[in-house]
């Protein structure tokens, strides 16, 4: 879950990753297949790195195995992800009840790792080249969602001076209109 909440790849990106596709040390990074057979590279942060090479220890894998198998040893599948996700909040709302009335769903780590950059500083652009987008469109809904943003935004305005009311223009403006 870690990798994915950090990265935002999409499941079937998340499901299709081997071993080979993991870079550690100087640049750790992860190179993913998604949409439109394009390849993009996500950087790790150190707790990603530390989590995949204990679970790489564990696992005892070869370069071309999937770094999240089944049971069986396969790819991990769409279904399988869902049900470590349902798994780990069933868990998780002990300690975070609010959990209870939210739906979360293996895309909407992907949603929560873009609103992480987001509220990071991260320049829009970026997070659309981190999250595979084709286009700047897709990212606005990211933007729109936060309103954090948009107080930061207000919050760098000049408040606008004057006395509330309705405004009342002076007879040489009125004659000006009505000259047009």
């Amino acid at each position: 879950m870690l990798v994915a909440v950090q990265t935002g790849l999409r499941v079937s990106e998340l499901t299709g990753l081997c071993w080979q596709d993991v870079t550690f040390g100087t640049g750790a990074h992860v190179s993913c297949v998604g949409k439109g057979r394009k390849t993009r590279c996500t950087p790790l942060r150190k707790d990603a790195i530390t989590a995949l090479r204990a679970w790489q220890r564990e696992l005892k894998s070869l370069p071309q195995d999937p770094v999240f198998p089944s049971a069986r040893g396969r790819r991990l599948s769409r279904d399988g992800v869902a049900y470590l996700l349902a798994k780990h909040i069933g868990a998780a709302r002990h300690q975070c009840p609010s959990l209870a009335s939210k739906r979360v769903s293996p895309h909407v780590l992907r949603h929560s790792a873009a609103m992480a950059l987001l509220h990071s500083g991260v320049d829009s652009a970026v997070i659309a080249m981190w999250l595979g987008h084709e286009s700047m469109d897709t990212i606005q809904m990211y933007l729109h969602a936060s309103l954090e943003l948009k107080q930061q935004a207000l919050d760098k305005t000049t408040p606008v001076t004057g006395s509330p009311g309705r405004y009342q223009p002076d007879d040489n403006l009125l004659a000006f209109l009505k000259g047009l």
